[in-house]
């Protein structure tokens, strides 16, 4: 079995790569389906976040072609996208992954969202049945190496959002937050994040627009806010000194005229933009009009590096941990590789024992049941040295490199190769039922 990732992320990407790749939350159910029926993928889940797209697939050899996925899915030249993508096969994929639940691949390393965010798309992948065996051992092994980190360091302590990181940036612009209107753009977990963060820092009034009033008012109720109806916002959007944006919408949702009005009824007084959306809410037009700032997700990482120094030593002890892990993953995956190795052999075995007792018999007439129980222990004992020394090799090799060669060598010589390739293909039949049923 091979795992293989391939992605984009805020270190290999700029913003204008990584949405055109993004995947909404409304379509990822079916993305994932599709990425479960392309030739070669076994098991498949995707990760779409503001900071990263990743594919992560089960395959048998290695086998599936994921850029022709990217580009089949988005309609696109995956070649145009090289020098931005990244890929991964079974130790580096399983590593890259136990990092990324661990946050030691993010933006703001230690911060907690992203965990959540594979959770969600862990969540995603096994509603649609995409996510079953191996795949679900290894990202389930993922979430506790995590959980391990945060225990064991102190990498999360005073950890940081990019919600939090972007209220950073906004007492900086204003010096104070103390009575300054604030309006959030969208309803989900990024924009609850920075209103926390918000109010915790002195803002005064909140207003929250989302394109379903109900999601609105529940937010704006936590924090005793007021929701109004999307199609007020260009018309109240002046009002606001700070409007923390971050829907799900295709396109920009505040241009260059909208910019220009809003400045033209605040009689030129600043207003400051964060996007924290992918794709952009604001059109980077806007950020050149006078009077309007206008600062998107990877200008946070500005304000992101004042909080990596202090946490270098913690995420070195972090690393430290994900590579002991990893190590140890392998190790289990590996000895569990041998298993039906040693299971064939020992059915192998067993039924000859049984059909050259079955033939003496026929030969020695009725036995006492005494003479019965001596042969039985007597061809017991001759199979169990027979067997000694192959199944203690097999597991000896499952730690070492050349587990693979020792066990197809194995199956070689007692002839399991013929059964094997039976089971893998009635395995390869249940799973494809079972998926149908789900």
């Amino acid at each position: 079995m091979t795992f293989q990732l391939i992605g984009v992320n805020h270190r290999t990407a700029p913003l204008e790569v990584r949405e055109r790749l993004a995947i909404s939350e409304a379509k990822l159910p079916a993305a994932v389906q599709q990425l479960a029926q392309h030739p070669g993928v076994e098991e498949g889940m995707i990760v779409s976040t503001c900071n990263r797209v990743e594919l992560l697939a089960r395959s048998r050899n290695g086998g599936a072609d994921l850029r022709a996925f990217l580009g089949e899915y988005f309609k696109i030249d995956p070649g145009q996208f090289d020098q931005h993508l990244y890929e991964y096969l079974d130790k580096d994929a399983i590593r890259h992954l136990f990092r990324v639940t661990a946050s030691l691949d993010s933006m703001v390393v230690g911060e907690p969202q992203v965990l959540g965010q594979v959770k969600e798309a862990y969540a995603v992948a096994r509603a649609v049945g995409t996510v079953n065996s191996q795949l679900d051992a290894l990202v389930t092994r993922a979430f506790a190496v995590a959980k391990k980190v945060r225990t064991e360091t102190a990498v999360g302590s005073s950890a940081v959002s990019v919600a939090s990181v972007a209220v950073d940036l906004a007492k900086k612009i204003f010096g104070s937050l103390s009575g300054k209107t604030v309006m959030l753009v969208g309803a989900g977990k990024m924009c609850e994040l920075a209103a926390r963060h918000l109010l915790a820092h002195g803002a005064g009034s909140i207003f929250v627009y989302n394109r379903t009033l109900e999601r609105a008012q529940k937010l704006a109720q936590k924090f005793g806010g007021h929701a109004l109806p999307w199609d007020q916002l260009y018309d109240s959007a002046d009002k606001a000194d700070i409007v923390i944006t971050s829907t799900g919408a295709p396109v920009a949702i505040f241009r260059r005229e909208h910019g220009e009005k809003f400045l033209a009824r605040r009689r030129n007084r600043p207003m400051f933009f964060i996007d924290i959306a992918v794709p952009r809410d604001v059109d980077p037009e806007v950020n050149k009009l006078d009077g309007i700032f206008v600062y998107d997700i990877d200008d946070l990482q500005q304000v992101v590096a004042t909080h990596v120094a202090d946490r270098h030593r913690e995420a070195q002890r972090a690393e430290d941990i994900v590579n002991d892990e990893v190590e140890r993953y392998l190790a289990r995956m590996q000895t569990l590789d041998v298993v039906p190795t040693i299971v064939s052999l020992q059915e192998h075995l067993e039924t000859i024992r049984q059909a050259e007792i079955d033939r003496v018999r026929g030969r020695l007439g009725q036995l006492t049941p005494e003479q019965d129980l001596a042969i039985e222990a007597m061809s017991r004992g001759i199979i169990n040295k027979i067997m000694h020394t192959p199944i203690t090799t097999l597991k000896s090799a499952a730690r070492e490199e050349q587990g693979t060669t020792v066990i197809d060598v194995v199956r070689r010589l007692f002839n399991l190769q013929h059964k094997q390739d039976k089971e893998e293909k009635q395995e390869k039949v249940e799973s494809a039922a079972n998926g149908a049923q789900r």
